[in-house]
């Protein structure tokens, strides 16, 4: 418990500081926009660039560990989805909730509770589900997206993939890792002083999302906008259901070791991370449920995360 705790409580506190400086009317009400826009468009394109630029095939080539935790998101964010969509909400928002239940905090969060729980036997499969969430998530829901938006226009299949395709490669949140994906392919070596600069800006990118959460979590909203029975439906589909279904692909069905099983596990049971938050400000949807969702999740994941350690022992 204690380092779950020492782990999550710099995001509490960088959410308590934007919450703290917009109360205090340090930061005017345009902040959490402007800061979120520099985190889309500039630091964690940085980031997502130099994580897959900087990987080797060899190291995360783990097919069973990849498929164990790729299933287990996609079967989470697939029932977030459809359970919206059953509930009446629009596609775009019904994929923001998906991503909301989906997408766990493995950067952020799973690295070093993972480097403090297992040791540094731990880095690469946290690598590699940060990839899977960061990169392959975060990709499949905004192409869904931008299906869903060109589609509602009633175009021809043949214009509207043209349109899709078209706002795609203007998402710096899809270029990003897709141009790290080719320097990676072809085997480039990025030099010392461009590293160094992506690391640095990339390195402000979760921080800066937690500032920018707590920044909007300041603004008087109306109650209504709370809808209760979602929101314990997204914070159960991500802290109880993913790792239980998580386990059951990677301990059942592919039979990993104990050390990618136990890694596994608690990477599916971290508290959803900033891409929501991210994706509903970019599309211009009310973050008003994903702020809550990740609140609310990094609070409850104190205990959820130490009954999974327990279980996985």
């Amino acid at each position: 418990m204690l380092s779950i705790l020492s782990v999550t409580l710099p995001v509490f506190a960088l959410i308590l500081a934007g919450w703290l400086v917009r109360r205090a009317g340090l930061l005017g009400p345009h902040a959490a926009g402007e800061i979120t826009r520099f985190v889309i468009y500039l630091a964690l394109p940085a980031l997502l660039f130099e994580v897959v630029a900087s990987s080797e095939w060899q190291v995360i080539w783990q097919p069973g560990f990849v498929a164990a935790f790729g299933l287990g998101v996609a079967v989470v964010f697939g029932m977030a989805v459809i359970l919206q969509l059953g509930r009446g909400k629009p596609l775009v928002d019904s994929v923001v909730d998906g991503l909301n239940a989906g997408y766990a905090n493995t950067g952020f969060l799973g690295i070093p509770l993972l480097l403090a729980i297992i040791g540094r036997e731990s880095l690469i499969p946290s690598l590699i589900a940060t990839i899977i969430t960061v990169c392959m998530l975060f990709a499949v829901a905004l192409i869904v997206i931008e299906v869903g938006l060109q589609g509602r226009d009633g175009a021809r299949p043949g214009h509207m993939l043209g349109k899709v395709g078209l706002q795609l490669l203007r998402n710096p949140l899809l270029v990003a890792p897709a141009l790290g994906l080719l320097v990676l392919l072809f085997g480039l070596r990025i030099p010392s002083p461009v590293a160094s600069f992506l690391q640095l800006l990339g390195g402000a990118a979760s921080p800066c999302a937690l500032v920018a959460l707590g920044l909007f979590l300041a603004e008087e909203r109306s109650h209504a906008q709370r809808v209760i029975g979602a929101l314990v439906m997204l914070v159960g589909l991500k802290l109880v259901v993913q790792p239980l279904v998580t386990w059951w692909f990677a301990a059942q069905l592919f039979g990993l070791s104990a050390l990618l099983v136990k890694s596994a596990v608690l990477l599916a049971a971290l508290p959803t991370g900033t891409g929501p938050f991210m994706a509903a400000q970019l599309y211009q949807r009310d973050p008003a449920m994903t702020s809550n969702v990740i609140l609310l999740s990094t609070v409850l994941s104190l205990l959820t995360i130490s009954f999974f350690l327990h279980l996985v022992q």
